[in-house]
């Protein structure tokens, strides 16, 4: 597969934002008549909990949100990632989703865990077989908000079964004897292996330990290394995807 990537069209809205991570085909212009949201606006959820979530077809994408949704984000991330936890607490993860509640993004995940391999420890292949379990039930969104806003630090590898146990407390109606038990035997852990994989082989031929994290791509376009610093600014990041959706011709891209 070939993997597109940003060339034209965002610079303006990124001007002066520079990288940050742990670690031309133009896009055909939709007439007004054709844009979803000109032809039938969605009534927006109650509220991001209440966004519908599924695991995609692949077997390791979280979805969160329409699927009829205009725009699609694709997140690549590493539950001990402390610049993840950046993104999702402070930076542009908040806009992201309010888009998704109205009905505007669907919201997709590739749940990484590389970090134990570096930093030693089980920390994030723990917190990605329990975010499995919690989207059994129907609560991954809100687990996945909780671990973010209460991450130990990258070094402690500190998301161990207690401690996941305790957060998943926090999410009402998420812990009972499947989920406990499902996070206290790694009872997903063939899809935490595949998701690493699937992490992994997003990287491609230039960077095949993957694209390091946060990582985002906006309708299969990856924003670049030099411009993922606009993800940890919440405005910029809204009006960028505002920009996207209101024209998709803006957004331009050629395989590498």
């Amino acid at each position: 597969m070939v993997r597109r990537v940003l060339v034209a069209g965002v610079a303006v809205a990124v001007m002066g934002v520079s990288a940050v991570g742990c670690v031309g085909r133009r896009q055909p212009v939709e007439s007004e008549a054709a844009r979803p949201e000109v032809t039938a606006k969605a009534v927006p959820y109650s509220g991001w909990v209440d966004a519908p979530e599924r695991l995609g077809n692949d077997g390791t994408t979280i979805i969160v949100g329409d699927e009829a949704a205009p725009l699609s984000v694709h997140l690549y991330e590493d539950p001990r990632c402390p610049v993840c936890e950046k993104f999702e607490t402070t930076g542009g993860a908040p806009q992201l989703r309010e888009a998704t509640v109205r009905r505007e993004v669907k919201t997709q995940y590739t749940l990484a865990s590389f970090l134990d391999g570096r930093l030693g420890g089980a920390g994030s292949r723990k917190a990605v077989n329990a975010l499995r379990a919690a989207l059994d039930k129907g609560k991954f969104a809100e687990y996945h908000d909780v671990l973010y806003a209460h991450q130990p630090a990258e070094s402690v590898d500190g998301f161990t079964d207690a401690y996941l146990l305790k957060l998943a407390g926090r999410v009402p109606g998420l812990r009972g004897p499947d989920f406990d038990s499902a996070v206290r035997t790694m009872k997903y852990r063939t899809f935490v292996a595949n998701a690493q994989d699937a992490y992994e082989r997003a990287g491609g031929p230039q960077d095949p330990e993957g694209p390091g994290t946060p990582t985002a791509e906006i309708n299969d376009v990856r924003i670049p290394v030099r411009y993922n610093g606009l993800l940890f600014d919440g405005t910029v990041f809204g009006n960028l995807l505002e920009k996207i959706r209101e024209d998709p011709g803006s957004w331009q891209a050629a395989s590498p």
